[in-house]
């Protein structure tokens, strides 16, 4: 489905994260690859699983060093001189923040978790933007709590349904260009991300016992995010597509 097509997958942190189970079954769909990893301590995770994919890009990034981010989208410039699809699976907020009430969260953590999880997928874009000459596809990861109070979810969820709304808006702004832009949200998964958050092993097992098809893992996700970076999506932009089992219908 992607043979021909040339992607980045941001957010890979080890082999049990949503952004790698998309990164490998992208690579098993024909695309060509590009990855990074966020500083020297991850890098000795992520750089075999690039390897493993053959990926013909792979830069360090902190997304709040605009150096970085822009070094990048030089990168693919220069290397393919365009782009076909990128999928943003970034998120961070500071733990004090994360795990306290919304209402008494700081402004230097509200920011910060508003700068990283969200804002950084609008600089995407705009530098995507010029590099999808033909259109392309732009994805990012969210979760139910962005639509509805999931307990200990706190401040990601505000973080959360703000980078909804974006998608939205940059759907609208960028579908001229042919340019679809969408968000995936998995199910209540185990990752290394969510294991910040408090008492997640109980969500986890909520969704495996009331969702109407059980439990997912990131193998779940890996194909939707090759048929969102697919032609056969074309039409399909400003979405919110849930992976979760049908645990998103429940009450």
């Amino acid at each position: 489905m992607l043979k021909g097509k040339k992607g980045l997958v941001l957010g890979i942190s080890n082999d049990n994260s949503i952004a790698w189970a998309c990164a490998r079954a992208m690579h098993e769909a024909g695309a060509t690859l590009g990855g990074t990893w966020l500083n020297d301590k991850a890098r000795p995770y992520v750089e075999p699983l690039l390897q493993s994919v053959n990926a013909e890009i792979q830069l360090p990034l902190e997304v709040s060093n605009e150096s970085q981010l822009e070094a990048l989208f030089e990168e693919v410039t220069q290397r393919w001189g365009k782009l076909d699809f990128l999928l943003h699976s970034i998120a961070f907020a500071p733990k004090a923040d994360l795990h306290g009430r919304v209402v008494d969260s700081s402004l230097e953590g509200f920011l910060q978790a508003m700068d990283i999880s969200c804002h950084s997928f609008i600089r995407m874009a705009r530098l995507a933007e010029p590099l999808m000459k033909d259109g392309g596809s732009l994805m990012t990861m969210s979760y139910l709590g962005g639509q509805e109070v999931v307990p200990n979810y706190g401040i990601m969820g505000p973080v959360k349904a703000a980078l909804e709304s974006t998608v939205r808006y940059l759907a609208y702004e960028l579908g001229e260009q042919g340019i679809r832009v969408n968000v995936i949200s998995p199910g209540t998964i185990m990752t290394r991300a969510a294991s910040g958050i408090a008492s997640f092993d109980a969500l986890v097992e909520e969704n495996a016992q009331r969702a109407p098809m059980g439990a997912v893992d990131i193998d779940d996700v890996g194909p939707l995010s090759v048929f969102l970076a697919s032609d056969g999506s074309r039409a399909i932009t400003g979405g919110n597509v849930y992976v979760d089992g049908g645990f998103n219908i429940l009450n």
